[in-house]
């Protein structure tokens, strides 16, 4: 247990993490009924999780470092665990969203915390090993959320899905106390961005609350603060996000497909109200039926993904890109009021198999866009852009969904937005083998591209 001890302790945090981001998909209707709230509501129980996890992503490693990542972990599964507590006690939704909010803060410092401490507790074969686990078990986590969020809401109620995570931080805890070796510390001196952070966060905030509310005088807001945030990172020695990268149209095209697969599982959200409202379907019975898109990118990236490490990056994120893009369209085709369940399969396996197909490829697409200096500060960008992009999917495609009230159309719009990242994956990445990370600062312009 000593050897695999530090992993346990990871996963199973890694594990109630991604857990939190799907298992609410099918309580979503019964959160609703038992607490009167709409779907706006509905969206902010969803978005004030991922959106935090969006806005502390790249600040959170950065802490870490300071501090120490061990105990940033352990402090962040405390912290999870507490607001757990609160969203299943929630007498209403004001507060569930409140307790949802600091779940994302515990959140988002266990996920940039759990790929350090990876780092630092394993070594050559080991840490390949580790890794691949614990990529193994998001996915897992991923699919067995709708499924087994249907099954605590119909037998247990909604509030047993943040109850479940109170014997499984504990649990963590202990593992992390006992057998977690700390990571690396950065300098004494080195200082956190908080100015970045702040204006970063208003900049977001604003955003998705003016496209869910459908308060547009706030957008201002939101470009006013993205104006500080530029100026603040131009200025600051140590910036959070170092703006140079978007002149790199690799960095840029692969955060473009991260938006893209984000979308999908924003529909995620829609699908499973109609699953529930429109077919009448058990809330375990919707959780089965959206099972197939999770489980089928689990086994493609197992059985496919991984295998596609010797072809380039921007084919395998380009024929990922493109089967969302099939599979999205079939959901729209198939899909019409008379329709069941069945309607929704071959367009949630022909996704999931792109998704699983493009996974593994996305780590290495945007450590290949990067200085090898930079390669932290992209995976935490990259890590912002997917929560962000859920974040803004489930807003835009509620939009759409209120307009409508069609399922299909909520597929058609993300069926466009995979069209356009599978474009530009052919267009812009490099169609050599691009495994290898980028050159340091001062490398060739070929290497930029």
């Amino acid at each position: 247990m000593r050897k695999w001890g530090p992993l346990a302790a990871i996963c199973l945090g890694s594990f109630m993490l991604i857990l939190d981001t799907t298992v609410v998909t099918v309580a979503l209707p019964e959160m609703a009924r038992g607490l009167g709230a709409s779907l706006v509501n509905l969206q902010w129980v969803v978005n004030s999780y991922t959106l935090v996890l969006a806005i502390l992503a790249l600040s959170a490693g950065a802490i870490g470092d300071i501090a120490g990542q061990r105990r940033v972990f352990g402090g962040s599964v405390t912290v999870f665990a507490a607001a757990s507590l609160g969203c299943a006690l929630a007498p209403n939704v004001g507060v569930l969203i409140g307790a949802r909010t600091v779940q994302g803060i515990g959140g988002a410092a266990m996920m940039v915390a759990a790929m350090s401490l990876l780092g630092a507790n394993y070594a050559g074969k080991e840490r390949g090993a580790a890794f691949g686990i614990w990529t193994a078990v998001l996915g897992g986590a991923g699919a067995a959320g709708p499924f087994l969020g249907g099954v605590l809401t119909q037998w247990a109620g909604w509030q047993a899905i943040f109850f479940l995570n109170l014997p499984l931080s504990v649990l963590t805890l202990l593992l992390t106390r006992t057998y977690l070796a700390e990571a690396p510390k950065r300098p004494a001196g080195t200082r956190i961005d908080f100015g970045g952070m702040l204006a970063f966060g208003i900049s977001s905030g604003a955003l998705i609350y003016a496209v869910i509310q459908s308060a547009w005088p706030v957008f201002a807001v939101a470009a006013v603060a993205l104006i500080v945030f530029v100026v603040v990172e131009r200025r600051v020695k140590h910036p959070m996000l170092d703006l140079a990268l978007f002149r790199r149209a690799s960095f840029v095209t692969v955060l473009i497909v991260v938006v893209a697969s984000s979308f999908v599982f924003a529909c995620l959200i829609y699908a499973s109200i109609w699953l529930q409202s429109a077919i009448h379907l058990s809330p375990a019975g919707a959780g089965l039926a959206l099972i197939p898109l999770a489980a089928t990118s689990f086994v493609a990236s197992l059985l496919i993904g991984k295998r596609l490490h010797a072809v380039s990056p921007g084919i395998v994120l380009g024929l990922g890109a493109l089967l969302a893009t099939a599979g999205c369209g079939l959901e729209w085709i198939l899909l019409d009021r008379d329709s069941t369940w069945l309607g929704l399969l071959p367009g949630l396996i022909v996704t999931g198999a792109g998704m699983g197909i493009a996974g593994p490829a996305g780590s290495t697409a945007i450590l290949s866009a990067v200085p090898q200096d930079r390669a932290g500060m992209a995976s935490g960008a990259m890590a912002t852009f997917r929560q962000l992009g859920q974040t803004l999917g489930v807003a835009v495609l509620g939009l759409v969904y209120a307009a409508t009230a069609d399922l299909g159309d909520v597929f058609l719009v993300t069926a466009g937005l995979s069209l356009v990242a599978a474009v530009l994956s052919c267009l812009v990445l490099p169609r050599n083998n691009a495994g290898a990370p980028s050159r340091t600062r001062g490398s060739s312009a070929a290497a930029d591209r």
